[in-house]
This record gives structure tokens, sequence and C-alpha cells, in this order.
């Protein structure tokens, strides 16, 4: 069954227009913060949260640093407070309405104005609005909330309940978090700390107007066509003032005939036309074109308030169907499959309002490069900031949302009302979104309850897992579709993911497929090059932060993987180091330090990440997809990002960047044939020489070969196949790479290298680098590094993480000269280069 999305895609950009009856202030302002249980008040932040305020005043230590994690425990147990003031005009008195408004507030809180209860918050994920007219007077207004411990808030139902839920993330051993609709992951996980926070955590304000307010817009793609795009604007309101009003829907840019309506109600729509229109396309397919619109709301000449968006127009389909082979899972935009490569996104930080507007455009401007056309925003998260949803328009960039539930199931009953309402707040803020691709139930509990032994491990009886299996059905395959067909019908939706497990071959013909064969599964990454889904939507291997991260949490003496502050750090309590020890230890030579051990971690991550991704993408069609696990950390330790907490990029990103160019030359030894394959993910077809050299690690050419190719648009071909034994012999893989590269005339297309033995059976030759700078000039924007012999793995080393380079930890191949270029001047003297070779010990 086809099941897809064709459907209006928007990015909001909320503002004020003109002269209008409408205003808004913020309240983030003079704020203070006690212990309910104290009677001493300090200054507070707001949005924040309750740690970040106790270490704005040194009452607790930074919990990311050494093992202060656990002397931080107690801070969840205890409620808070958290009060302001605000002056209230005669003029706001004499408006129509007068709202409060919470956009996040993290989780369990009452709200008093002046010393009277107003309302009560029991989601972190749902903003708080309330009419606060009669409540507030003229003059200095008190606003005062207390947040409740989640934890003691939630022992209440888990002392009830008459099971234990099997949230195996949650860092206590008692698995409240699923009572909770509070981030998952604030109660650790494999990469993350427990820290469970409270606090008003996004950001909260006072509107006021005339006689009627805008609630709600969705603009909802009716049609789209080369030769016209129809919208229809659907407005939901509040209105104070029964009578008639006029709405008009216009282009800023006169893009599109303005559309004027008058109405009387709580609702109204109108529907707009759009000539000729750009379509909006994924990064690396075409411009991610948006429009603006602009809706007012008059009553007569009197413009009572208007709001601006941008739209993106496009369709999309998600087809998961049977085929001929198997069951398909693959995106099409605008009518056209694309292969997804990105990767799974979690939370920038613990303590979320510290994730600041330029981190945001920081990692959409690294995904960007990186070639990416789709990240997933995974279960264990949260929805995310408006900021990165109009990022992602921005930028070209597809998202996978997942809804926020992970790795466990959950009291359906207790939580439904809950979600319903969490689900109508998030979907009609997401849904106008062009980046938006389809919502997914879940993360892992539909596969978990197949098969990761949860009845026996837990202990449940007969009836209490047949009920718990049940509360499953009912919320995603029942409940929550039925809120979607509400708020979001167009839009694909799938229950949870994976779809189909990683424990037999068929399962990789199935739908979309988490493998952890590799890691925790002990496989070595060639396993990679045959355990190839349909999609693949999570795979991963663990690294280190480098030197200059783990300086931020470590001193000197405890730089050791089994340093109690290292090992404090590690949450993959399971196998961590181990698994990363013994990985590296079968690929290469042992390091001869910890800071050689931290290097060579982040190549042996690299090198194994690029061996899969370059196997999905050769599967293409069969395979349509790769999003591997994961993107980015919420604070410094070891974990599968590619990106650090503090925005380095780890040998896996550069990694990706040049694995997921739009056109990769890709080779592979199989049945003693040594293939080139040539992969495109461009729409037309192009011309193109492939060369291929294979020579020794002085430089001198063995065997080589040049021919025409036609690079065939969205498309993986064998370009080249040749039995091995004819150009190699069995004792001189280890001595030897190749070289292929693919051009379009002048224009590199893709390059490659290819080893034919295991990093640690290379014969590396001392490659006498040489490094030259500009002769003016006391700082570098650029280096320029010369190898006589093969340097494999060059890593330039620099301790600013706002530096960054064009390539890093790459091969210079034999006589090869490399321009390297900083995103900033950095001193001579703080720049290391190294390579492979000088890790090791002797």
């Amino acid at each position: 069954m086809r099941r897809y999305a064709n459907i209006a895609c928007l990015c909001l950009f909320t503002a004020t227009a003109g002269a209008q009856s409408f205003h808004t202030f913020s309240l983030h302002k003079d704020w203070q913060f006690a212990s309910t249980d104290d009677t001493i008040w300090r200054t507070a932040t707001v949005p924040g949260t309750i740690h970040t305020d106790l270490m704005a005043h040194h009452l607790i230590p930074d919990p990311y640093v050494g093992m202060n994690e656990k002397s931080v425990q107690w801070v969840d147990k205890k409620d808070w407070q958290y009060s302001t003031h605000f002056s209230v005009t005669k003029d706001m008195l004499q408006c129509d309405w007068i709202a409060l408004t919470f956009e996040g507030l993290d989780t369990y809180a009452d709200i008093y104005l002046n010393g009277d209860s107003i309302a009560s918050s029991a989601n972190m994920f749902v903003p708080l609005k309330t009419q606060i007219k009669q409540k507030v007077k003229e003059g200095n207004n008190t606003l005062r909330l207390v947040f409740h411990s989640p934890i003691k808030h939630d022992m209440h139902y888990f002392l009830q309940d008459d099971v234990v839920y099997p949230a195996g993330n949650d860092a206590s051993d008692i698995p409240l978090s699923v009572y909770a609709r509070k981030a998952p992951y604030h109660y650790g996980w494999d990469w993350g700390p427990r820290l469970v926070t409270a606090g008003i955590w996004r950001s909260v304000h006072i509107e006021y107007g005339k006689k009627v307010s805008i609630e709600d817009v969705y603009l909802h793609q009716q049609q789209l066509s080369d030769q016209s795009a129809t919208v229809q604007a659907i407005v939901k309101l509040n209105t104070f003032v029964q009578k008639k009003y006029t709405l008009r829907v216009e282009s800023p840019d006169r893009l599109f005939a303005a559309i004027t309506k008058t109405y009387e109600g709580d609702s109204t729509a109108a529907t707009i036309t759009i000539p000729h229109p750009q379509r909006w396309w994924p990064n690396g397919l075409g411009n991610p074109c948006l429009y603006k619109v602009n809706v007012s709301l008059y009553d007569g000449k009197e413009l009572l308030q208007s709001k601006e968006y941008n739209i993106g127009l496009r369709t999309i389909e998600v087809v998961n169907e049977p085929d001929s082979m198997g069951v398909s899972f693959y995106v099409k935009v605008n009518g056209r499959p694309v292969f997804m490569k990105g990767a799974d996104f979690i939370p920038l930080d613990n303590f979320l309002p510290r994730v600041t507007t330029e981190r945001y455009e920081k990692l959409f401007a690294d995904i960007r490069v990186s070639h990416f056309n789709m990240v997933r925003v995974w279960g264990g998260g949260i929805y995310e900031d408006d900021r990165f949803y109009d990022l992602a328009d921005k930028n070209g960039i597809l998202v996978w949302q997942d809804l926020l539930f992970a790795c466990s199931t959950y009291p359906t009953s207790k939580i439904l009302k809950n979600v319903a309402a969490e689900l109508a707040a998030n979907v009609t803020r997401l849904r106008n979104h062009p980046a938006l691709a389809l919502w997914c139930g879940n993360n892992e509990i539909g596969v978990a309850i197949d098969h990761w032994g949860w009845k026996a491990g837990y202990g449940y009886t007969a009836q209490q897992w047949a009920d718990m299996k049940a509360g499953y059905d009912e919320l995603f395959k029942v409940q929550i579709p039925k809120i979607l067909q509400q708020y979001d019908a167009d839009r694909f939706y799938f229950p949870s993911s994976p779809i189909s497990n990683w424990g037999t071959k068929k399962d990789f013909t199935i739908g979309d497929n988490h493998y952890w064969g590799v890691w925790h599964g002990m496989e070595w990454f060639e396993a990679f090059e045959e355990r190839v889904p349909r999609f693949m939507s999570e795979y991963g291997f663990q690294s280190f932060p480098d030197i200059q991260t783990v300086k931020r949490f470590t001193s000197e003496k405890e730089r050791d993987i089994y340093s109690p502050v290292m090992l404090s750090h590690q949450k993959s309590l399971s196998r961590g180091n181990a698994a990363i020890k013994t990985y590296l230890l079968h690929y290469y030579k042992e390091p001869k330090d910890f800071e050689s051990f931290l290097y060579v971690n982040h190549v042996l991550q690299a090198e194994g990440m690029k061996m899969g991704i370059e196997a999905h993408r050769r599967a293409m069609p069969f395979c349509m997809g790769t999003l591997y696990w994961q993107l980015d950390d919420c604070w410094p330790g070891p974990s599968w990002s590619s990106i650090d907490y503090y925005g380095r990029w780890k040998a896996m990103q550069y990694f990706v960047q040049k694995a997921y160019t739009p056109v990769l030359v890709s080779n592979i030894v199989k049945n003693g044939n040594l293939k080139t394959y040539i992969i495109s993910d461009e729409i037309k077809d192009q011309p193109g020489k492939l060369e291929m050299q294979l020579m020794d690690f002085a430089g001198k050419v063995l065997w080589n070969k040049t021919l025409d190719v036609k690079v065939a648009g969205n498309r993986s071909m064998v370009a080249h196949e040749i039995a091995l034994h004819t150009i190699l012999q069995p004792a001189d893989t280890g001595k030897v790479i190749l070289y292929t590269k693919v051009v379009n005339g002048n224009k590199l297309l893709s390059e490659n290298v290819y080893y034919f033995a295991t990093t640690k059976d290379l014969i590396l030759p001392d490659p006498e680098i040489e490094i030259s700078y500009p002769a003016f000039d006391t700082t570098a924007t650029g280096i320029v590094i010369t190898a006589k012999k093969l340097a494999k793995n060059v890593y330039l080393q620099y301790d600013d993480p706002e530096v960054q380079c064009s390539d890093n930890y790459f091969d210079l191949l034999p006589g090869q000269t490399r321009q390297i270029w900083f995103n900033r001047n950095v001193p001579r003297e703080k720049i290391k280069v190294i390579s492979l070779r000088d890790t090791f010990k002797n």
C-alpha cells in the first residue's frame, strides 16, 4: 500500500507589521528563584533552567566537568519557585484582551498571578496561554511559578503501578521518565548524563490587543503544477468582540494576487493562487525556494493583527510498499525518488536554553556543506525550537520527526490525554514547514517488543504483557493516527522505526532498519558491506572527543580512558571503552599514548562509517537512504557523534562530507574482482572521465587506466571491473593503494583512495611531510602540505573550537601537495601536523 503526503510546506517567521492594535512584550527580565523551603531569593535567567541558575551563583559545580554530574543529583528532588514583576498600563487595560504565554515550562508547574492560581502545566512540550485581563491591575503585578520535583511527582505513579516499565535509559534505575511528558534524555542515555531539569525553558511574553487575535494559520497546499500552485490559508481566531472582520492574504513581494475576505466567527479561510511557482528542493537538487505570505486582520480600515510567513511549495511522498525486492522505503520529492543522506540528531545541550541561534546556524552550515539532505529528530529528545525548522527550510534539509517516545513501553491510559494536547500543539506548530517530511511514532519500541526479550527480562505475567502490548497498539496505531488525521492528514506517518530488525537476511529487505551488528553485535566493519537494508535509519560507532575537548573536563592526571573521570563520561556501560579498544586493536597498531589513542579512535570511527555509507550508496536503488547515529552531542564525552559538543568536527564528519558528495566514486573487491562504482544523486546525466591508478607508497604507478564514462543521474553503476589478481599479487596488498577520481572537464566530481589490507597490515613509510605558510604573515589562513611518500590520515590540530579547516584526517598521496584553508587566522605555533604513522608505538 502506498502512503504519501502531497502537502503545503511553510516556514514560520512570526512578525508584527505596521501600526496594528496587537502588541507583545517579553518577560525575560528581573526574575528571581528560590527553593520552596528557603527564604533566600537569587537572580535568575529566563529562559533558563534551575541547574544553570544554581551554577551562576556557584551553588553547584559545572556537571559537565570531572565527576560533578554525580554531585548535583539532589537538585531534581527539590521544588523550586521563580518570580518576577511586570507593569500594566491604563491603555493596556482598555484593550479587549491580555494574554500571558509560556512557550515552554519544564515540567510540573503551578502559576500564580498577584497571589491567585491561574494555570498549571504538566507537559514540557505544550505551550501555555491564558487570558489574564481580569487578573491584572494597573501598575505593578507579581508573577510566581512553583516547579514541582519531577522525581517526587512521578514516584507516586511508579509506586501505584503494578509493573516496572522497561525504560533502560533511566540512569536512576527507577523508570520514572515514562510517566513524564518531558525530554526522555534528561533521565540519562548511553551517550549523555542524567540531569533532570526544571524551569522556564522557552520564552514567556504578554500579548494584548483589540477585538480578535490570530491563534493559528495553516497554509495548506491543495495543488501544485508548473503552471500554478493553490494554497488555502485556514485561520483560527479568538474573537472577543463578535462582528464582521476582514481577512487579507497577500504577497509582500507581489508574486501573487491578494485575497480579501469578510468573515464572522472564530475561523475563516481564503485561497491564494501562485502563478508559475518555483519549487522548494532539498539540498543538492536545487534551490529551497521560499515565498513570503502576509496574513492580516482588519476591522474596517483598522489593522488589528498581522503575521508574516514563508511558504515553500513542493510535493513529498514516502513510498513504503511491497515490491520485487521486499518492502520499499524511500522519499520522493517533486515526483523524483531521492536518496536520503544525513544523520540522527539529538538535542545540542542538556540545558536547552543555552543553545543559541549561532549554534543552530553553525549546525546547519555544517550539514549543508556536508551534503546532507535529511536529518532525523530522534524520539528521546524534544520537538525542536522554531529556529531549527526555519533553518532546515532555508537550507533545504528534510526533517524526519520522531514523536517523543523511545525505547520503552508507556502507561498509555495515564498519559493519553496529555499526549493528545502535546500533539495538537506541536503538529500545528510544525506542519507549515516545507522541510518536515514525515512523522514517526517512536524510536525502537515496536522492534523491542518483538525482539528485546522484555517479557522474560522484566518477569511480566501473560496478562501484564498482553496489556502492555495492547496499550502500545492503542497509542501508536489508533490514537496518534487519529490525532494526526485531524491536524495534518496529508503527511506520512508510521508507528515505529525501525520497521524491521537486523537479525535475519530477510529483515534487510523490509522498510527501514537500525543496524547495530557493528558495535552492539561486535561484528567487524566489513559487515556493513553485506548488511544493507532498504533504508538505513540508524547505525554507528563510538569515539571519544579529541584532546582539546577532553581537556575541558579533565585534569592532566585524569587523561586515561579508564580513569574515574573518563569512565564517568562513558555512558555506554555495557561495552563502551572495551568495544572501542577491541575494534581499534583489530584494525590498527597500538597507539603510543593517550592523545594518540584519541586520534586513532577518530580515524577508526571515520573509516568504519565510510565503509557503511559507501555500501548504502552503491546499493541504490535497493537502498535509498543512510542516516547515521549520531550527528551531535549534548555534553562532552564519548559518543557516536561526528561533531562534538563544542562544535569540533571529528574525523568522521570530514569523511561523511566526502562520502555524501553528489557524485561518488567507490571501490570494492568482491569475489576476486575489483569493482569501481560511480554513484550520482544529481538530476541529469553528465559526461565524465574515470581515472584509476594503482601505486606503491612511494608513488610508483603499477597499473593505470582512464576511460570516458556517462555519469548517470540518480543512479549507481559499475563503471569498471577487473580480476584483482591480474593487477595485484597477494603479497603486495599491504604496500599499494588504488587512487580513483571522476572529473568532468576541469571539475573534480569525486576522488577516493582504496586500501587492500587493514591499516594494521600496511607497511607505512616515513611520509617526509613538509609544511609551508605565506612568508609575510605570522598567522595562517591556509597551510601548504607536501609528502614525498604516502601520508595516511594527515591531521591538523589546533585548540580553538571555532577554527575549522577545509579538510582534515586526509590521505596525502606520494609527491602530492595540498593547500588547506582555515576559516580564520590561526597562529602558526598553534598548528600541529601529524599522520597516522606518528601515533604508533615503535
